[in-house]
């Protein structure tokens, strides 16, 4: 018998757009992953872009991060780990490239633990999706957890008019790091990326 009371609300939209429906998702373009993981993360770091993104609003989009590799490029070809991290800098923040075959997964480890509880430094990976049983190819997300008992990471998917949100083993999402990028012979990897700090001084995560 079911129990009185009330399970969830249908949410009135329009006006509100559902987190995992076709309009909630964050990448507008196919090819736009880096991009999208990239300007969930400065926005997160609150990194001003200095320049209106709609109305008064200055806000980072993956449309403004053209500075150095044209937009049409980027549609046609998606982008590399060293030019979207060279983005990453001209945007105003510092970044640490990490390569998974020039790192370990006790380094990844280390980074994902101390960015799941700062707000000064992020992580976006660079992987391909095969290792994880999903469709597709090579793919940026951001880190948006990190479970320690589980040893498991949230990948905030920008792609999310194809998968949520989803949490994953560690192990795996290294393995998927792992992977060759055709196109250089280098494995991919993962991209630490934090706010300036005000004195000039690097900081680490």
């Amino acid at each position: 018998m079911m129990a009185n009371g009330f399970y969830k609300r249908l949410l009135p939209s329009p006006p509100a757009i559902d987190f995992v429906s076709d309009n909630g998702k964050t990448q507008t373009e196919l090819t736009y992953c880096g991009l999208a993981s990239l300007s969930m993360v400065l926005n997160a770091l609150a990194i001003d872009p200095g320049r209106k993104w709609k109305g008064p609003w200055r806000w980072f989009d993956e449309s403004m991060l053209n500075s150095c590799v044209p937009l049409e490029k980027v549609k046609a070809n998606g982008i590399s780990f060293e030019n979207l991290a060279s983005i990453a800098r001209c945007a105003g923040a510092e970044v640490e490239p990490f390569r998974a075959s020039h790192s370990t997964i006790d380094d990844f480890r280390k980074y994902i633990t101390k960015c799941s509880t700062s707000d000064e430094s992020h992580v976006i990976t660079s992987y391909h999706r095969a290792a994880l049983k999903q469709t597709g190819a090579e793919h940026y997300s951001p880190i948006g957890g990190y479970h320690v008992g589980k040893d498991m990471v949230l990948i905030l998917d920008v792609a999310r008019f194809k998968y949520p949100p989803h949490w994953v083993p560690l192990t795996l999402l290294w393995e998927g790091m792992n992977y060759i990028v055709e196109s250089t012979g280098q494995t991919r990897g993962f991209l630490l990326i934090s706010k300036p700090r005000s004195d000039g001084t690097r900081q680490h995560a």
